[in-house]
Protein backbone atom coordinates (compact mmCIF):
# COMPACT_ATOMS: atom_id res chain seq x y z
CA UNK A 1 0.00 0.00 0.00
CA UNK A 2 1.05 3.69 -0.91
CA UNK A 3 2.15 5.79 2.08
CA UNK A 4 0.17 8.26 2.99
CA UNK A 5 1.14 11.76 1.37
CA UNK A 6 -1.28 14.47 2.62
CA UNK A 7 -3.38 14.53 5.74
CA UNK A 8 -6.65 17.07 5.93
CA UNK A 9 -7.19 17.92 10.04
CA UNK A 10 -10.64 19.95 10.93
CA UNK A 11 -10.95 21.21 14.41
CA UNK A 12 -7.88 19.17 15.54
CA UNK A 13 -8.96 15.93 14.03
CA UNK A 14 -8.05 14.18 11.03
CA UNK A 15 -10.42 13.29 9.01
CA UNK A 16 -9.19 12.24 5.88
CA UNK A 17 -5.60 10.88 4.59
CA UNK A 18 -4.72 10.99 0.87
CA UNK A 19 -2.14 8.04 0.02
CA UNK A 20 0.16 8.58 -3.60
CA UNK A 21 3.54 7.88 -5.09
CA UNK A 22 6.25 10.08 -5.79
CA UNK A 23 9.09 10.38 -7.81
CA UNK A 24 11.78 13.21 -7.53
CA UNK A 25 14.67 13.36 -9.75
CA UNK A 26 17.87 15.39 -8.81
CA UNK A 27 19.72 17.51 -11.53
CA UNK A 28 21.70 15.33 -12.79
CA UNK A 29 18.90 12.79 -13.28
CA UNK A 30 19.30 10.37 -10.67
CA UNK A 31 16.62 9.55 -7.75
CA UNK A 32 16.27 11.54 -4.92
CA UNK A 33 12.81 11.20 -3.69
CA UNK A 34 10.59 7.80 -3.79
CA UNK A 35 7.68 7.53 -2.35
CA UNK A 36 5.08 5.12 -2.84
CA UNK A 37 5.00 3.03 -6.38
CA UNK A 38 6.69 5.62 -8.84
CA UNK A 39 7.26 3.20 -11.50
CA UNK A 40 3.81 1.69 -11.70
CA UNK A 41 2.43 2.53 -14.83
CA UNK A 42 -0.30 5.68 -14.60
CA UNK A 43 -2.48 8.00 -17.12
CA UNK A 44 -0.83 11.51 -16.65
CA UNK A 45 -3.61 13.26 -18.40
CA UNK A 46 -3.30 16.56 -18.65
CA UNK A 47 0.12 16.94 -17.30
CA UNK A 48 0.48 14.93 -20.65
CA UNK A 49 0.04 18.16 -22.75
CA UNK A 50 2.94 19.72 -22.70
CA UNK A 51 4.81 16.36 -25.07
CA UNK A 52 2.10 16.97 -26.80
CA UNK A 53 2.16 20.15 -27.67
CA UNK A 54 6.47 19.36 -28.17
CA UNK A 55 4.95 16.79 -30.62
CA UNK A 56 2.98 19.81 -32.54
CA UNK A 57 6.05 21.98 -32.65
CA UNK A 58 8.18 19.15 -34.08
CA UNK A 59 5.49 18.87 -36.43
CA UNK A 60 5.44 22.37 -37.77
CA UNK A 61 3.03 24.20 -35.25
CA UNK A 62 4.86 27.97 -35.35
CA UNK A 63 2.62 29.23 -32.33
CA UNK A 64 4.97 31.23 -29.83
CA UNK A 65 4.55 33.05 -26.65
CA UNK A 66 1.09 33.13 -24.64
CA UNK A 67 -0.57 30.74 -27.97
CA UNK A 68 2.28 27.93 -27.64
CA UNK A 69 1.77 28.06 -23.55
CA UNK A 70 -2.34 27.87 -24.08
CA UNK A 71 -1.66 25.33 -26.56
CA UNK A 72 0.06 23.16 -23.56
CA UNK A 73 -2.90 24.70 -21.27
CA UNK A 74 -5.56 23.54 -18.80
CA UNK A 75 -6.79 27.06 -19.08
CA UNK A 76 -9.48 28.25 -17.12
CA UNK A 77 -12.32 29.54 -19.55
CA UNK A 78 -11.38 32.72 -18.97
CA UNK A 79 -12.18 35.21 -21.47
CA UNK A 80 -8.58 35.97 -22.89
CA UNK A 81 -8.17 31.69 -22.98
CA UNK A 82 -11.20 31.80 -25.59
CA UNK A 83 -9.94 34.54 -27.43
CA UNK A 84 -6.32 33.03 -27.90
CA UNK A 85 -8.26 29.39 -28.62
CA UNK A 86 -10.43 31.83 -31.67
CA UNK A 87 -6.81 33.33 -33.06
CA UNK A 88 -5.03 29.54 -33.17
CA UNK A 89 -8.27 28.56 -35.28
CA UNK A 90 -8.36 31.06 -37.08
CA UNK A 91 -4.39 31.38 -37.80
CA UNK A 92 -5.51 27.91 -39.26
CA UNK A 93 -8.74 28.56 -41.65
CA UNK A 94 -11.02 26.95 -38.42
CA UNK A 95 -13.66 27.74 -36.43
CA UNK A 96 -14.82 26.42 -32.82
CA UNK A 97 -16.93 23.91 -35.09
CA UNK A 98 -14.30 22.18 -35.83
CA UNK A 99 -13.40 21.44 -32.03
CA UNK A 100 -14.01 18.16 -30.84
CA UNK A 101 -13.85 18.65 -27.45
CA UNK A 102 -16.73 18.64 -25.07
CA UNK A 103 -18.61 21.75 -24.79
CA UNK A 104 -17.89 22.94 -20.94
CA UNK A 105 -18.28 25.46 -18.65
CA UNK A 106 -15.61 27.65 -17.27
CA UNK A 107 -12.82 25.91 -14.51
CA UNK A 108 -13.29 29.54 -13.24
CA UNK A 109 -16.06 29.38 -11.14
CA UNK A 110 -17.01 32.86 -10.65
CA UNK A 111 -17.03 32.50 -14.87
CA UNK A 112 -19.15 29.33 -15.09
CA UNK A 113 -22.22 30.92 -13.62
CA UNK A 114 -21.99 34.02 -16.22
CA UNK A 115 -20.60 32.08 -19.66
CA UNK A 116 -22.33 29.97 -21.89
CA UNK A 117 -21.09 26.11 -21.90
CA UNK A 118 -19.13 26.06 -25.07
CA UNK A 119 -16.37 24.26 -26.68
CA UNK A 120 -13.89 26.88 -26.49
CA UNK A 121 -14.47 27.10 -22.63
CA UNK A 122 -13.17 23.55 -22.08
CA UNK A 123 -10.40 23.84 -20.38
CA UNK A 124 -8.71 21.76 -23.56
CA UNK A 125 -9.53 23.95 -26.17
CA UNK A 126 -5.97 25.36 -26.26
CA UNK A 127 -4.72 21.72 -27.01
CA UNK A 128 -6.96 20.73 -29.03
CA UNK A 129 -7.07 24.47 -31.58
CA UNK A 130 -3.29 23.59 -31.75
CA UNK A 131 -3.65 20.05 -32.87
CA UNK A 132 -6.18 20.99 -35.61
CA UNK A 133 -3.43 23.72 -36.61
CA UNK A 134 -0.79 21.12 -36.86
CA UNK A 135 -2.83 18.80 -39.12
CA UNK A 136 -3.59 21.97 -41.43
CA UNK A 137 0.34 22.74 -41.59
CA UNK A 138 0.77 18.95 -42.46
CA UNK A 139 -1.80 18.21 -44.56
CA UNK A 140 -3.58 15.69 -42.31
CA UNK A 141 -7.57 15.09 -42.22
CA UNK A 142 -8.78 17.51 -39.75
CA UNK A 143 -12.12 15.74 -38.77
CA UNK A 144 -10.33 12.44 -37.66
CA UNK A 145 -7.79 14.13 -35.78
CA UNK A 146 -8.42 12.14 -32.38
CA UNK A 147 -8.08 8.80 -33.61
CA UNK A 148 -5.36 7.17 -32.24
CA UNK A 149 -3.99 5.75 -35.40
CA UNK A 150 -4.23 9.26 -37.00
CA UNK A 151 -1.04 10.93 -37.97
CA UNK A 152 -0.79 13.63 -35.35
CA UNK A 153 -1.41 11.48 -32.33
CA UNK A 154 0.81 8.61 -33.48
CA UNK A 155 3.11 12.00 -33.43
CA UNK A 156 2.35 12.47 -30.24
CA UNK A 157 3.18 8.80 -29.25
CA UNK A 158 6.46 8.99 -30.62
CA UNK A 159 7.53 11.92 -28.35
CA UNK A 160 6.13 10.10 -25.09
CA UNK A 161 8.34 7.55 -25.70
CA UNK A 162 11.71 9.51 -26.73
CA UNK A 163 11.03 12.20 -23.55
CA UNK A 164 9.97 9.27 -20.79
CA UNK A 165 12.58 6.98 -22.02
CA UNK A 166 9.81 4.30 -22.07
CA UNK A 167 7.52 2.17 -23.91
CA UNK A 168 3.75 3.16 -23.87
CA UNK A 169 2.30 -0.10 -21.96
CA UNK A 170 -1.67 1.22 -22.68
CA UNK A 171 -3.59 3.93 -24.28
CA UNK A 172 -6.64 5.35 -23.17
CA UNK A 173 -8.68 8.05 -23.64
CA UNK A 174 -8.48 11.58 -21.94
CA UNK A 175 -11.61 13.39 -20.79
CA UNK A 176 -11.11 15.96 -23.64
CA UNK A 177 -11.24 12.58 -25.93
CA UNK A 178 -7.87 12.79 -27.04
CA UNK A 179 -5.86 9.64 -26.66
CA UNK A 180 -3.83 9.21 -23.49
CA UNK A 181 -0.68 7.19 -23.10
CA UNK A 182 0.06 5.32 -20.23
CA UNK A 183 3.54 6.20 -18.68
CA UNK A 184 5.17 5.85 -15.12
CA UNK A 185 5.77 8.85 -12.85
CA UNK A 186 9.54 8.63 -12.78
CA UNK A 187 9.34 8.54 -16.85
CA UNK A 188 6.88 11.56 -16.59
CA UNK A 189 9.47 13.69 -14.38
CA UNK A 190 11.99 12.15 -16.61
CA UNK A 191 10.32 13.75 -19.66
CA UNK A 192 9.68 17.40 -18.08
CA UNK A 193 13.33 17.60 -16.99
CA UNK A 194 14.25 16.73 -20.50
CA UNK A 195 12.04 19.69 -21.28
CA UNK A 196 13.99 22.76 -19.36
CA UNK A 197 17.28 21.30 -20.49
CA UNK A 198 16.97 21.01 -23.66
CA UNK A 199 18.88 23.33 -26.35
CA UNK A 200 17.43 26.79 -26.37
CA UNK A 201 15.34 27.21 -29.68
CA UNK A 202 14.66 23.54 -30.17
CA UNK A 203 10.54 22.66 -29.89
CA UNK A 204 11.39 20.96 -26.33
CA UNK A 205 12.47 24.22 -24.66
CA UNK A 206 10.19 26.35 -26.60
CA UNK A 207 7.44 24.69 -25.04
CA UNK A 208 9.11 25.08 -21.36
CA UNK A 209 9.84 28.57 -22.06
CA UNK A 210 5.96 29.53 -23.35
CA UNK A 211 4.60 27.94 -20.05
CA UNK A 212 7.08 29.83 -17.80
CA UNK A 213 6.86 32.74 -19.16
CA UNK A 214 2.95 32.86 -19.36
CA UNK A 215 2.07 30.65 -16.84
CA UNK A 216 -1.66 32.76 -16.10
CA UNK A 217 -1.93 30.86 -20.47
CA UNK A 218 -1.36 27.48 -19.11
CA UNK A 219 -3.57 27.49 -16.17
CA UNK A 220 -5.57 30.41 -15.08
CA UNK A 221 -5.64 34.12 -13.19
CA UNK A 222 -5.82 32.34 -10.33
CA UNK A 223 -4.60 28.90 -9.96
CA UNK A 224 -1.97 27.46 -7.89
CA UNK A 225 0.24 26.40 -10.88
CA UNK A 226 0.64 30.04 -12.01
CA UNK A 227 1.37 31.27 -8.64
CA UNK A 228 4.31 28.73 -8.34
CA UNK A 229 5.35 29.44 -11.81
CA UNK A 230 5.46 33.31 -10.79
CA UNK A 231 7.11 32.72 -7.60
CA UNK A 232 10.02 30.53 -8.12
CA UNK A 233 11.91 31.74 -11.38
CA UNK A 234 12.44 28.35 -13.38
CA UNK A 235 10.23 26.19 -12.72
CA UNK A 236 7.84 24.15 -15.24
CA UNK A 237 4.47 22.73 -13.28
CA UNK A 238 1.55 21.46 -15.37
CA UNK A 239 -0.97 19.43 -13.59
CA UNK A 240 -3.65 16.63 -14.24
CA UNK A 241 -6.69 15.32 -13.33
CA UNK A 242 -7.19 12.83 -11.02
CA UNK A 243 -4.48 13.94 -8.65
CA UNK A 244 -1.43 14.54 -11.16
CA UNK A 245 1.30 16.56 -11.01
CA UNK A 246 4.67 16.96 -12.99
CA UNK A 247 7.32 19.58 -12.36
CA UNK A 248 10.98 20.56 -13.53
CA UNK A 249 13.36 22.76 -12.20
CA UNK A 250 15.51 25.09 -14.92
CA UNK A 251 18.72 23.20 -13.48
CA UNK A 252 17.13 19.55 -14.12
CA UNK A 253 15.73 18.65 -10.86
CA UNK A 254 11.90 17.37 -11.76
CA UNK A 255 9.40 15.05 -10.12
CA UNK A 256 6.26 13.80 -10.38
CA UNK A 257 3.33 13.35 -8.13
CA UNK A 258 0.02 10.97 -7.99
CA UNK A 259 -2.63 11.23 -5.42
CA UNK A 260 -4.20 7.15 -5.34
CA UNK A 261 -7.69 8.43 -4.94
CA UNK A 262 -7.02 11.72 -7.54
CA UNK A 263 -8.12 13.82 -4.68
CA UNK A 264 -7.32 17.11 -6.53
CA UNK A 265 -6.98 19.30 -2.96
CA UNK A 266 -3.77 16.80 -1.99
CA UNK A 267 -1.95 17.69 -5.11
CA UNK A 268 -0.53 21.07 -4.39
CA UNK A 269 0.73 20.20 -0.60
CA UNK A 270 2.55 17.32 -1.77
CA UNK A 271 4.09 19.08 -5.30
CA UNK A 272 5.22 21.56 -3.14
CA UNK A 273 6.76 18.92 -0.41
CA UNK A 274 8.53 17.29 -2.75
CA UNK A 275 10.22 20.20 -4.27
CA UNK A 276 11.50 21.40 -1.17
CA UNK A 277 12.48 17.67 -0.38
CA UNK A 278 14.43 18.33 -3.60
CA UNK A 279 15.90 21.41 -1.88
CA UNK A 280 14.12 23.98 -4.95
CA UNK A 281 13.59 27.62 -2.88
CA UNK A 282 10.80 30.33 -2.95
CA UNK A 283 7.98 28.39 -3.14
CA UNK A 284 5.27 30.80 -1.27
CA UNK A 285 4.39 29.72 2.48
CA UNK A 286 1.02 29.92 1.15
CA UNK A 287 0.96 27.26 -1.09
CA UNK A 288 2.90 24.96 1.66
CA UNK A 289 -1.01 24.18 3.30
CA UNK A 290 -4.29 24.65 2.22
CA UNK A 291 -6.86 25.87 4.28
CA UNK A 292 -10.14 23.77 5.57
CA UNK A 293 -13.09 26.05 6.01
CA UNK A 294 -16.09 25.73 8.77
CA UNK A 295 -18.68 28.51 7.79
CA UNK A 296 -16.80 31.72 7.17
CA UNK A 297 -13.61 30.45 9.28
CA UNK A 298 -10.65 28.37 8.44
CA UNK A 299 -10.80 25.93 10.91
CA UNK A 300 -8.10 23.47 9.79
CA UNK A 301 -5.78 22.60 6.93
CA UNK A 302 -4.81 20.45 3.92
CA UNK A 303 -0.99 19.50 4.45
CA UNK A 304 1.59 16.92 3.01
CA UNK A 305 3.08 14.12 5.80
CA UNK A 306 6.30 11.81 5.13
CA UNK A 307 8.18 13.62 3.22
Amino acid sequence: MNPVLVEVERSGFVESRHRGSVAGLAADGSTAVRLGSPEDPVFPRSANKPMQAVAMVRHGLGLEGELLALASASHSGEDFHVDGVQKILAGAGLSADDLKCPSDRPLDLELAVVRERSRPRMNCSGKHAAMLATCVVNGWPTASYLEPDHPLQMAVREVVTDLTGEEVVATGVDGCGAPLFAVTLTGLARAFRALVLAAPGSPERRVADAMRAHPEWTSGTDRDERRLMDAVPGLLVKCGAEGIDAFAFADGRAGAIKIDDGAMRARTPATVATLRALGVGGVPEELVTAPVRGGESVVGEIRAVGF
